[in-house]
């Protein structure tokens, strides 16, 4: 069983989630932990080609259909000492769209993995799929650029993750009627009474106080942090206090940026020959703070 999950998630397409997965899977794996990297973009895989894989024998694709009875069987040995991958699905049509149980069935086999840590390299969006493989991970990372649009992408992930902790959570008290209400939550223009979290519960305390009670506790330990990428000045890096702020403001949620990463022609350079900059360019910007950010997840304690 892995000791640490860590989820990587980029809310907006093109943020550079799977750069960053695969170098700080190799970070990671440098500092003696025994790592795998599962590529979990389903319908997008691309971690393999990243990390320089160029043939591997089975995929998550021959886990979903049963053509391997275990996910370990699926396990790539690389050539970077201490890490492994799980090349992600990609072949079958609306993989994306996993059955629930079936997802189950992935997180259960996830937990069996035999080592140290475990990264998990998502999808981009803000489906259903995604938040919940998020949701197995005791590190979840959300990626963004200080464009606007990738800002505002990453809030909104936070509160889909949010709605969907609360309608698990209410689902055995009142479900009808606490699922309308956050149906009319989602609904901010029809219903600006319930723009914030905050107020969101407030209005659920007429419903059922105590169940609220233990609400704000489970989403009280969801506990998200960015990631800024391509930073480029430090207008870009005051972009970090914008999101908390928003975050803070409408969720009361106190996710912290865990590290902003610089703009760097070594990553593109890296993605030419197909080898990561961690290891192409070592001493770049970008690799050294991808250290950086692995010490961090390493020295994050896990809850």
């Amino acid at each position: 069983m892995p000791k640490k999950v860590i989820a990587i998630v980029g809310p907006k397409g093109g943020v550079g989630k799977s750069t960053i997965s695969a170098n700080l899977a190799i970070a990671i794996a440098a500092t003696g932990k025994k790592t795998i990297a599962v590529d979990l973009d389903l319908g997008g895989a691309n971690l393999h080609v990243i990390l320089g894989v160029r043939s591997y024998d089975y995929s998550l694709d021959d886990f979903v259909l049963k053509h391997i009875k275990t996910l370990d069987k699926a396990l790539i040995e690389t050539d970077i000492p201490n890490l492994k991958l799980i090349c992600g699905g990609s072949k079958i049509p609306d993989i994306a769209n996993m059955p629930f149980q079936q997802k189950l069935k992935l997180i259960g086999h996830i937990s069996k993995l035999d080592c140290d840590v475990v990264i998990l390299d998502l999808s981009a969006g803000s489906a259903y799929n995604v938040v919940d493989f998020m949701f197995i991970a005791q590190i979840g990372l959300l990626v963004t650029t200080p464009e606007v649009t990738s800002l505002m992408k990453a809030y909104g992930f936070i509160k889909t993750a949010i709605f969907r902790l609360l309608t698990f959570h209410f689902k055995e008290t009142y479900a009808d009627q606490f699922t309308e209400l956050i149906d009319k939550a989602k609904d901010v223009d029809a219903n600006p009474h319930l723009n914030t979290i905050e107020k969101f519960l407030k209005e659920a305390e007429k419903i059922d106080e105590k169940a609220v009670e233990s609400a704000r506790n489970k989403i009280a330990r969801f506990t998200p942090s960015f990631i800024i990428n391509m930073v480029q000045s430090a207008r870009d890096v005051s972009t970090g206090m914008v999101i908390q702020n928003l975050v803070k403001q409408y969720t009361n949620l106190n996710a912290k940026v865990m590290i902003t990463l610089p703009a760097d022609e070594a990553v593109k350079r890296a993605l030419f020959k197909t080898k990561p900059a961690i290891l192409s360019e070592p001493m770049s910007p970008f690799s050294v703070a991808i250290k950086e950010l692995a010490y961090k997840c390493m020295s994050a304690v896990v809850q």
